[in-house]
């Protein structure tokens, strides 16, 4: 089998080291948060097919993480998709959709010629250690109808963002909803999906990233500075708990955050905004 893990050993941090497959030990006791250790999964991917169909985009990527929890940390994993994690009952982790930088871009085509590459990230080590333990034996990826076969698995390390301030550009639209609630705090309307730009959109970010804190036991002073770059607003088909979880509407944003450089870590391998458990708001790295 040609997939090799390149980097990563029981602690995950110990220094560089090729590995054979199923050489991953989970060395920890329970499901702690190891601070500084937030990492992601880069997985090297080629396929047959000329194109993914655009709701196979992102929706896939959901079951695929649990999947791999399911075989290798499946306490953790059913823990995750039955209750979340922290105070608050977030899932911290967050995925890409398949890149394949030398695919020719066609107008409604996702195109995917040539070398791809899926990325995962947790600011939570065992996540991290089950998946890659359950990759270790995964020659190919059920990415919906299309088969991804497994060329290797790198392991990349969070910047450590010492300066406590990081800029990042996401690749997957972020998704915020608003409150529904008014200046004194009454329901006036259903939740609201808000778009970057719109009233009260940093300040709903800016929840979020205080409660990803809270989830992980970290520093909560984290704050949204600047927002630098809006795309295009972009809806994609999302897998939920039970089932389809329709289309979620977002846009990818460029934003600069300040605060302790353990947030910014764990944040960077989780992503940015809500449903990153679905693929969004995943920050290019």
């Amino acid at each position: 089998m040609p997939t090799h893990v390149v980097g990563f050993v029981s602690s995950l941090c110990q220094g560089p080291l090729t590995t054979g497959l199923g050489a991953v030990t989970a060395a920890r006791a329970g499901f702690g948060i190891r601070v500084g250790w937030d990492v992601r999964l880069r997985i090297a991917v080629h396929t047959k097919a000329r194109k993914l169909e655009w709701d196979d985009v992102l929706a896939p990527g959901r079951g695929f993480c649990y999947g791999l929890l399911e075989r290798g940390a499946a306490d953790l994993g059913a823990r995750l998709h039955r209750d979340g994690w922290g105070p608050h009952g977030m899932v911290p982790f967050g995925y890409s959709a398949p890149v394949f930088p030398q695919a020719r871009r066609r107008r409604g085509v996702y195109g995917t010629h040539g070398p791809g590459v899926v990325e995962l990230g947790s600011p939570m080590p065992a996540v991290v250690e089950g998946w890659a333990a359950a990759l270790s034996a995964t020659p190919v990826i059920g990415w919906g109808a299309t088969a991804l076969f497994v060329d290797q698995v790198q392991v990349l390390e969070a910047p450590n963002f010492s300066s406590g301030r990081a800029s990042f550009r996401t690749v997957t639209p972020v998704v915020m909803k608003s409150s529904g609630r008014d200046d004194a705090g009454q329901r006036v309307q259903h939740q609201a999906w808000c778009l970057p730009g719109e009233p009260g959109w940093d300040v709903y970010v800016q929840g979020n990233l205080r409660r990803k804190a809270e989830t992980l036991g970290l520093d909560a002073g984290i704050m949204l500075e600047a927002v630098s770059w809006v795309g295009p607003k972009r809806s994609f088909a999302v897998a939920a708990a039970n089932g389809p979880g329709g289309k979620k509407p977002g846009a990818c944003v460029e934003v600069t955050l300040s605060g302790p450089p353990e947030t910014l870590s764990a944040v960077h391998s989780w992503g940015l905004g809500q449903a990153n458990a679905a693929g969004m708001g995943w920050i290019g790295a």
